[in-house]
């Protein structure tokens, strides 16, 4: 099994934008061509044309986890407004508490960029992850086949991208598999993808339409621990222990 990860970004002024980002755990016959569709998705991206692109493959030694993918729901809104009072809701339902989502969305509303997810405790909001500027990236996941074909399936029949909801998919139930995360929620960083989400292992994964305005170029992703979680821990489960969805176990 191979661990294969790429980063595109672009300079803007001093600094580097992202611009796209991929990632899977495949086998070693498939390298080439995975290589070869992440490096044509960092040339064809609706954030702008790449300028630097980084692509790490890596083998994996660590033993691998299955996990479920979660369920797929969808919350129909008209606007930004009703999205964000319905992703609200959801959280709290989950245990998310209201300071804890508010903090959320200020962070996924604010213009800087981050290369991973944000990190809050549930309850007081306070951010856990030990950088700020980098965050914490979900990494080492991938798909079974037999599930990967029969969840596209299901997917296509849904209004977006495929393979962007899929995606999003596995990344979801990774996370959702981590027992210190109760919930996450995500706004794409795409100015043409609106579609956001709440996730969590009871209410699975949430699609809510319009969750920004068409051409905003913010977004961001937030995971929320049970207090007093280990930081570190779920540092290391979500970046380092790899995880196959698969509906097969």
């Amino acid at each position: 099994m191979w661990s294969i990860r790429m980063r595109a970004s672009k300079k803007a002024g001093k600094t580097d934008m992202h611009v796209s980002g991929a990632e899977g755990l495949y086998t070693e016959a498939a390298i080439g061509r995975i290589v070869k569709e992440y490096s044509e998705r960092a040339f064809d991206h609706p954030r702008g044309k790449a300028d630097r692109i980084v692509i790490t493959i890596e083998e994996v030694f660590n033993k691998v986890i299955e996990a479920k993918p979660l369920d797929i729901n969808t919350i129909e809104c008209p606007s930004p407004k009703d999205a964000k009072s319905a992703a609200l809701k959801r959280l709290g339902s989950i245990g998310v508490s209201k300071k804890a989502a508010s903090s959320a969305f200020r962070i996924l509303e604010s213009k800087t960029s981050m290369r991973g997810a944000s990190v809050l405790d549930a309850w007081s909001g306070k951010r856990l992850e030990p950088d700020k500027k980098r965050g914490i990236r979900a990494s080492m996941l991938g798909i079974e086949k037999k599930t990967e074909l029969g969840l596209k399936r299901l997917v296509s029949k849904l209004n977006g991208s495929t393979n962007t909801i899929l995606e999003a998919l596995i990344l979801a139930s990774k996370v959702a598999s981590c027992p210190m995360i109760i919930a996450e929620i995500c706004i794409s960083d795409d100015p043409d993808y609106t579609t956001g989400y709440v996730a969590s292992r009871s209410t699975g994964y949430t699609r809510i339409k319009n969750m920004k305005q068409k051409d905003a170029m913010h977004g961001g992703r937030v995971f929320f621990a049970k207090p007093g979680s280990n930081i570190t821990l779920i540092k290391n489960y979500l970046e380092q222990t790899p995880v196959i969805i698969s509906n097969e176990r």
